[in-house]
């Protein structure tokens, strides 16, 4: 029988809004998983480490240099340092992710950073329009935020830490101002798009990493998941609209960020739409495989705010009746 490890992203909200948004929602499925695990709470970790944790590589250990060799750069000393938009809010620098980049303007950006910071020993590619990163000569001593959880807020607080890191301060201002002057920002605003003033250094660490995995098989809406399922050499599938029970194998990770990626663009619409059709096309399926017994343990694992909370349901947990269901705004974030 199968045994399924779920991670959800941002499920639960602050309880400040979490009623309102929650509103009219149908998620009976949902609310009995939640109501019936067995559950162990502990102190979070950002996705990054957590999804690494999945993949037997230790925390802090830099994803860079993994992404880099899905993105066929090679190995190397990588850092990631991918396009954003830094605005003033409020007295506070707040981090944009997600900034819409063509692959064009990409080049262009890395061909200016790379003849201002010549002989630095400082080389900038990008790959892939959103995924940028600069090669070192050497593994630089500061250790660095991941661009999820410096997302949406102070970039001051965020920034690199460490031995060298007044030097990255520099170099990050640097970018800023070349990137500020830069044409074809100019050209962007001009046409209503958002400027590209920065990037985020992030993801550095130790570039001997050999990712391993005890799934069969892994289905993600995350494309760091794909990237450590494929230096682990595990059967990676794009998520799909529903769960089916015959695909996967025995020991199935399935890792959902499609409510993260809403909250992200502020869009609490999308949120309500992506776990209503989460409803439908897993949890209600997984429920019900697990009290028909076709499922031997479900883990879901609920990752943001301050906790990562962990589920575990076993058949017999399926038909604990007395574990009377909740609403989801009952398990708000604080």
């Amino acid at each position: 029988m199968k045994n399924v490890h779920l991670l959800v992203a941002d499920l639960f909200l602050p309880k400040d809004f979490a009623a309102e948004v929650c509103a009219e929602l149908h998620l009976p499925a949902l609310e009995r998983i939640l109501a019936r695990g067995r559950v162990e709470t502990r102190r979070a970790v950002s996705l990054e480490d957590a999804l690494c944790g999945l993949f037997d590589v230790p925390c802090g250990a830099g994803v860079a240099s993994i992404s880099a060799v899905f993105d066929g750069m090679g190995e190397g000393c990588w850092v990631r340092a991918d396009p954003v938009h830094v605005r003033l809010q409020r007295e506070q620098v707040v981090l944009l992710p997600d900034v819409d980049v063509s692959a064009d303007e990409a080049r262009q950006w890395c061909a200016s950073l790379n003849e201002h910071f010549a002989g630095q020993g400082m080389e900038f590619f990008a790959p892939h329009p959103q995924r940028w990163y600069l090669k070192l000569a050497a593994l630089p001593d500061i250790a660095t935020v991941p661009l999820s959880q410096a997302a949406g807020h102070n970039i001051h607080g965020n920034l690199p830490t460490g031995a060298e890191a007044r030097r990255w301060h520099q170099v990050f201002n640097e970018v800023q101002m070349l990137l500020f002057a830069h044409p074809l920002n100019a050209a962007r605003e001009a046409r209503g798009a958002v400027p590209v003033n920065s990037v985020w250094f992030w993801g550095n660490g130790s570039n001997d990493i050999s990712p391993r995995c005890a799934y069969d098989s892994v289905s993600s809406d995350e494309v760091l998941v794909e990237m450590l399922a494929s230096a682990a050499g595990v059967q990676f599938t794009d998520w799909s609209a529903s769960w089916r029970s015959e695909a996967g194998g025995e020991r199935q990770l399935l890792v959902w960020t499609g409510l993260r990626s809403a909250l992200r663009r502020g869009d609490l619409l999308a949120w309500r739409q992506a776990l209503q059709d989460f409803e439908n096309g897993y949890a209600q399926p997984l429920w019900q495989a697990l009290r028909s017994g076709k499922i031997a343990r479900l883990q879901l694992d609920i990752s943001g705010g301050d906790t990562l909370r962990q589920l575990h349901l076993t058949r017999g947990d399926a038909w604990a009746v007395w574990r009377r269901a909740k609403s989801l705004p009952e398990y708000s974030a604080v």
